[in-house]
């Protein structure tokens, strides 16, 4: 997932190559042959992942999501970085909101808030506006 505009930068770069890669195996003299086509599958199924993940960042920095899916507690995290994007924050001033330094709250998305307290979790998703609703589910073992 891509969460700030370096890393965009750096994912289209990324396309920009693969794009390239492509091409020149297209481009090869002679019959393509299995290798080839395994070696040019990969390339496009790599620069399709790409695009995928250029296309939600512009759609979340556009602010065209508001609404955000999280199927357990440890996709919080993917939540909470979702809707700093679509809310057209930084890191940055996601940090200035909350009283804390830049790093602090790229170390939090780095490591998808694995070591962030309950209680600044919740303060992340109030500063962002986002209401968290979950729901408990016992599972048949425990």
């Amino acid at each position: 997932m891509i969460t700030n505009e370096v890393q965009y930068r750096a994912t289209k770069a990324h396309l920009d190559r693969f794009d390239e890669a492509a091409a020149n195996i297209e481009s090869r003299p002679g019959k393509r042959t299995k290798l080839d086509q395994l070696e040019l599958d990969a390339v496009r199924s790599q620069a399709d992942d790409l695009r995928t993940e250029l296309a939600d960042f512009e759609q979340l920095r556009a602010g065209a999501l508001s609404t955000f899916e999280a199927g357990s507690l440890e996709e919080l995290a993917t939540v909470l970085v979702r809707a700093r994007i679509a809310r057209g924050w930084t890191q940055r001033q996601l940090a200035e909101k909350l009283g804390v330094a830049e790093q602090q709250i790229q170390r939090y998305e780095a490591n998808d808030y694995r070591s962030t307290s309950l209680a600044r979790l919740c303060d992340i998703a109030d500063t962002l506006g986002v209401v968290i609703a979950q729901r408990g589910e016992l599972t048949t073992s425990a």
